[in-house]
């Protein structure tokens, strides 16, 4: 090689470096702007669901109010020209197919719905409305720096961290969640550094409005031996079947009321009558809202066996009405209840068992087996992480083409390293 071609080759080199280096101060100056925007919207959303929570759990009797908590929100969405609402699935195909936009007023749509929802006590959780809010605002501010296709992809990816890391406090598990459930099989290593800076930078400004990150104690564990890692991964395979349920509820309750119900407006108020009368038959407040004492009560190892059976069930009509909120922290309840009864089945302490079919069975409605693994460290710490993991790609692998979005795809098979494109269920 001649001088030449050595200097030419250096002069690449110097290029290559100046571009990466261009593109991480562009995008940790876009992300930061992101997390900034997001966290102060995530901490208005979760204050706001705290206090109408609360609210709602001082006067029981709002419950009745329910069904005409229904009419307010049909008419929200009628009046900014939504019909139907797609929901988080309209925030992954943006990400996945061009020139699939994000339409901005979701954001506020989805906000005061679900806020309402939580309020009269419809039976949903706020982590899948952030990642709407999320997805909404980041193609927004997208929009107002006129940037590129790609570059959309990958700020709408942010925002839907932002949100998330910011309502829940998991940051890490923000990041890598958004960039492994958009295509399962896939991720897109050039969105991690963006997503990161932003689940940070709105963690940090979750902080500063005095939002507490979710942790769990397990109160009694199991030793690593080979009897209880089989008796795990029976419990991340029993995790798989109720995910699968869960997904299958939903969906066909959607088909259901959309087929039989004469319109939006019918469909939810019918929906939340019976959500009214299921709660005074119940004889609690249990199964309304999230249920985040119900969690709590799981992983000290207290649960009743058909806990997690009714609040899919409540769940599923709620959602399938046409009220607002989200799928993830519901899923976090029925796989905490289910396991804290069919572990001690098993021969596993209910409380750690509790705490692994939380995140089984997160880990079948999404596909995340990463961000699953990660999320149990950021909830219960790595004491008990090779259980964790155990459960959770079990719980993935067995649970199929199931999953909460239907706009998901499996990009490369459960089965073997062969590329499918498959749609899930």
């Amino acid at each position: 090689m001649n001088k030449h071609d050595i200097n030419r080759e250096l002069d690449r080199d110097v290029h290559s470096v100046e571009v990466y280096l261009f593109t991480f101060c562009k995008w940790a100056l876009i992300s930061s702007l992101v997390g900034l925007v997001g966290g102060l919207i995530g901490s208005a959303f979760y204050h706001c669901v705290a206090t109408v929570t609360g609210i709602r759990e001082a006067n029981p009797w709002l419950i009745y109010f329910l069904p005409f908590s229904g009419l307010i929100i049909v008419f929200l969405y009628r009046s900014a020209g939504l019909r139907s609402d797609p929901g988080t699935n309209i925030v992954i195909d943006s990400i996945i197919h061009e020139h699939q936009e994000v339409p901005f007023r979701m954001a506020f749509l989805i906000f005061v719905s679900t806020v309402i929802t939580h309020l009269f006590g419809g039976s949903v959780g706020r982590e899948s409305a952030a990642l709407q809010i999320g997805g909404c605002f980041g193609s927004g501010i997208g929009h107002i720096l006129h940037l590129d296709d790609r570059s959309m992809k990958l700020i709408t990816m942010c925002g839907m961290s932002a949100l998330f890391s910011a309502v829940f406090g998991t940051p890490i598990t923000a990041t890598v969640f958004v960039i492994e459930f958009i295509s399962i099989g896939i991720m897109h290593y050039s969105a991690l550094v963006p997503c990161l800076i932003a689940a940070c930078t709105a963690r940090f400004v979750a902080i500063a409005f005095h939002i507490h990150a979710e942790t769990y104690t397990i109160v009694q564990g199991a030793l690593f031996t080979v009897p209880n890692c089989l008796r795990v991964l029976a419990l991340g395979a029993a995790c798989a079947v109720v995910g699968i349920l869960f997904c299958w509820v939903l969906h066909h309750a959607a088909k259901l009321l959309r087929k039989y119900g004469y319109n939006s407006y019918v469909r939810i108020l019918g929906g939340g009558m019976t959500i009214m009368c299921l709660t005074v038959l119940v004889g609690n407040y249990d199964y309304n809202g999230a249920g985040a004492r119900v969690i709590s009560d799981a992983i000290a190892g207290h649960a009743v066996w058909y806990a997690f059976l009714v609040k899919i069930l409540f769940t599923a009509i709620t959602l399938a009405s046409g009220y607002k909120g989200g799928e993830i922290v519901p899923s976090f309840f029925i796989g905490a209840t289910m396991g804290c009864v069919v572990g001690p089945l098993l021969g596993l302490p209910a409380s750690l068992s509790a705490a692994l079919g939380l995140v089984g069975v997160f880990c079948a409605v999404v596909n995340c087996p990463l961000a699953s693994i990660l999320l149990s460290v950021e909830l219960f710490g790595s004491e008990y992480l090779p259980f964790f993991a155990i459960t959770a790609v079990v719980s993935y692998m067995l649970s199929g083409p199931f999953s909460l979005y239907s706009s998901q795809r499996i990009q490369y098979s459960k089965l073997q390293p062969e590329f499918v494109h498959q749609k899930t269920m």
